[in-house]
């Protein structure tokens, strides 16, 4: 295989080989319009594009060194691995961290029973290179749901839990409304309800540019749109959701505490599943899940469970690796990492 740089020109074919959002030519833009450095590549064999991909690079404070980092992208394979390699070296990097778009069940539905694959004979079956470490550090979380939106509504509603079916009734006698937008307003709503979750939960999201910089670059190619729940001309829930070839994603979300009588939270995830439907997508990807054995105590447990009671497959995914190229600094970096203030640190510098 033949790394080479990929071009504005070549932006149409880049997106039909990546399989993420965030690997696709818009959300790098997004990353650029950040301040960060973004490459695209792309692998070919006798000519003809196979693989694409792209990586932002994250300078480290006082040293001129940088973090490389793929989420989502392709195989962790010896073609993959020479190709970073490259990269890495050329671009400075300290290590460059990935979180492929893999899943280690190869497609096979993971069920709260825990039918699944070791990691070790995944590993050793698909060819993971040995160059890449398992990763001390994930900021994708391992699991999440996805949600067939090619099942017609009434089998949809038939999977869900039934609690969940309830609630959305719930909603519904209330006349509670959902409202999908792409306006400023909008935006606005959106924004005030996502930072008064984040405050209320004690969690550190990201800051107002973020989200303003995705939603502009998103919603310039039509990629990027708000559902919005009313009661009483109240906005009680907001999300933001990002369309990517086949798949609706929910990424970004945040609600009021009034009113929880009247189950706004659940509407406004049915609606979004119907509006998957309306614009001919195949999945929900609901950006991430706990595992099969999840702990009740985990402070994560009730979006989690809010989540799985819509029926969809949890998935869990290969994990995080690390490609090594100075282990003094990184070593000393994932050391440091593990203080609580530097890991809010490392997720803000790569911008999870």
């Amino acid at each position: 295989m033949e790394l080479r740089e990929i071009t504005e020109k070549q932006k149409v074919l880049y997106n039909k080989l990546v399989t993420h959002v965030i690997q696709s030519w818009e959300w790098g833009e997004f990353r650029k319009s950040m301040g960060l450095k973004v490459a695209r590549y792309g692998l070919f064999k006798k000519n003809v594009l196979k693989t694409t991909f792209q990586v932002t690079f994250h300078k480290i404070p006082l040293i001129n060194k940088y973090i490389g980092y793929l989420p989502k992208g392709p195989y962790p394979n010896s073609e993959l691995a020479e190709a970073l390699k490259k990269i890495g070296k050329e671009n400075n990097c300290v290590f460059i961290k990935l979180e492929p778009d893999i899943s280690i069940d190869n497609g096979l539905t993971l069920t709260q029973s825990g039918l699944k694959m070791s990691e070790t004979l995944f590993a050793r079956s698909a060819q993971i290179d040995n160059s890449f470490r398992k990763s001390p550090k994930s900021l994708f979380t391992k699991y999440n749901f996805v949600l067939d939106l090619t099942k017609s509504e009434e089998e949809l509603l038939k999977n869900m839990h039934p609690k969940t079916r309830y609630n959305i009734k719930v909603a519904q006698k209330h006349a509670v409304k959902v409202e999908e937008r792409v306006d400023d307003k909008g935006f606005k709503i959106y924004l005030e309800l996502y930072f008064e979750t984040t405050k209320r939960q004690g969690y550190h999201g990201h800051n107002k540019y973020y989200h303003q910089q995705v939603w502009n670059e998103l919603k310039r190619t039509n990629a990027a749109r708000l559902l919005i729940a009313f009661y009483q001309k109240q906005p009680l829930t907001a999300w933001m959701l990002f369309s990517f070839k086949d798949n609706l994603y929910y990424p970004y979300g945040g609600s009021s505490k009034s009113h929880p009588e009247v189950m706004a939270n659940n509407l406004i995830a049915w609606e979004a599943i119907k509006l998957g439907k309306k614009l001919g997508l195949k999945k929900f990807d609901m950006w991430g899940a706990l595992g099969p054995d999840a702990d009740p105590k985990d402070p994560w447990f009730g979006f989690h469970k809010f989540k799985m009671g819509y029926g969809g497959r949890l998935v869990e995914y290969i994990g995080t690796f690390d490609l090594i190229f100075d282990w003094p600094i990184y070593l000393l970096f994932t050391a440091i990492d593990r203080l609580t203030p530097l890991k809010v640190f490392l997720l803000k510098l790569l911008g999870k």
